[in-house]
């Protein structure tokens, strides 16, 4: 089997294969039932395309921006939590986004420092959680500031539901002794995984450096996460203060209902991601492509409006730019591009989306993804949801 691959999907059946049992569950996550989860993937099936036939664009035009930083495609690398897909980590995807032309987004969860992933690619927004006071959260931004990041990210839903009627994978706290005899099994049955972090030299790092001062120790993931579940949860009073701390593009993600993106852009924000934290928040919320389009119509002549959730070939990013996204932010596409074969299947991943960008483009009949509009895709009754239009 070569190491090329031909879609997303493919990279999935081969992150599946390469990784340890825990870390590609850990990946696929969801929460309860699993019903946002599916959504957010086959809600993109339920639109179809209206193509042309003749006269149509012999060069497509791909380019746009996102808060104020050139991309060559509409596609953002959305941040994800600690990395124990391959050794690089984050470090290897922020080098894939450079080299295609795109943004990288960095978890304050992430396993590699932030000083790392802009020196690899300075495309990069940081994503922050509100977690501890706000001298602690205004020392991150400080941090991010002094890295040099070029956007602020704040995430905001996530509700810490944890139960999975399909069980939920076993995640570590460190990798001391007892740890690595119990998780042996699955990591020889892993052995490209495994051979790989011995190349580096290391096993997976399960702390996140991104929370504390730069010189000092790093907490393990669960015990930043732990600091989080304890914080009292931000107001928009909150928000406009973080906004405020940052004197720079500044994105809320997590938004799916109309009221919250008017109480986002009343709070200064320069974007906003509709999302549902991939089908990791609080089951049953709708995906966002439902939602995307009463936001976009609410507060995109405002703000930019960005999608991320369910994206997996091109033709989901036409379906929501159509819809009013400016761009699409992805996830889980990333990281199995990642575990199926390191920073060139990162590559890789973005160039099968690009393709599909592309050659979608060329059957509407448009010339850039500029003049994309609603009349491009078929909605059918009932898709859309308009949640919180009549709340504010």
């Amino acid at each position: 089997m070569g190491s090329w691959f031909e879609t997303v999907a493919e990279a999935q059946r081969r992150a599946r294969r390469r990784l340890p049992r825990s870390v590609y569950r850990a990946i696929l996550a969801g929460t309860e039932q699993g019903l946002s989860y599916r959504d957010n993937v086959m809600a993109f099936s339920e639109l179809e395309f209206a193509p042309h036939v003749a006269g149509l664009a012999a060069d497509r035009e791909l380019a746009t921006s996102v808060m104020g930083q050139d991309i060559s495609m509409p596609v953002v690398i959305s941040p994800t939590g600690v990395q124990a897909v391959h050794p690089d980590g984050e470090v290897a995807v922020a080098r894939a986004a450079a080299e295609r032309g795109t943004v990288v987004g960095l978890s304050s969860f992430g396993s590699k420092p932030i000083e790392e992933i802009v020196a690899a690619n300075p495309q990069t927004f940081f994503q922050i959680y509100w977690m501890g006071d706000k001298d602690a959260i205004s020392a991150r931004v400080q941090r991010a500031r002094d890295a040099g990041a070029v956007g602020l990210i704040l995430t905001l839903d996530w509700s810490f539901s944890h139960g999975r009627d399909w069980g939920s994978p076993q995640i570590p706290q460190t990798m001391d002794l007892e740890t690595m005899v119990r998780h042996a099994p699955e990591a020889l049955a892993s052995p490209l995984w495994l051979l790989e972090y011995l190349r580096a030299g290391h096993l997976p790092d399960l702390t996140v450096p991104n929370v504390t001062a730069r010189d000092e120790p790093s907490p393990t993931f669960f015990r930043a996460y732990g600091e989080w579940m304890v914080t009292d949860p931000p107001g928009w009073d909150d928000v406009a203060w973080l906004r405020d701390q940052w004197d720079g593009p500044f994105m809320l993600k997590g938004v799916s209902r109309v009221d919250d993106a008017r109480r986002a852009a009343d709070a200064g924000v320069t974007a906003i991601s509709v999302s549902n934290h991939g089908g990791n928040n609080l089951d049953g919320t709708p995906a966002p492509i439902r939602a995307l389009p009463a936001v976009a119509d609410a507060v995109g002549d405002q703000i930019e409006v960005l999608l991320d959730g369910g994206i997996r070939r091109g033709g989901d990013v036409i379906k929501a730019l159509a819809l009013g996204a400016r761009a699409v932010m992805i996830g889980r596409a990333y990281l199995w591009g990642l575990a199926a074969n390191g920073q060139a299947g990162v590559a890789n991943v973005l160039d099968i989306i690009r393709g599909g960008i592309d050659s979608t483009l060329l059957a509407l009949g448009r010339s850039s993804v500029a003049e994309l509009d609603p009349d491009d895709v078929r909605v059918p009754e009932g898709f859309t949801r308009d949640l919180g239009r009549d709340a504010d």
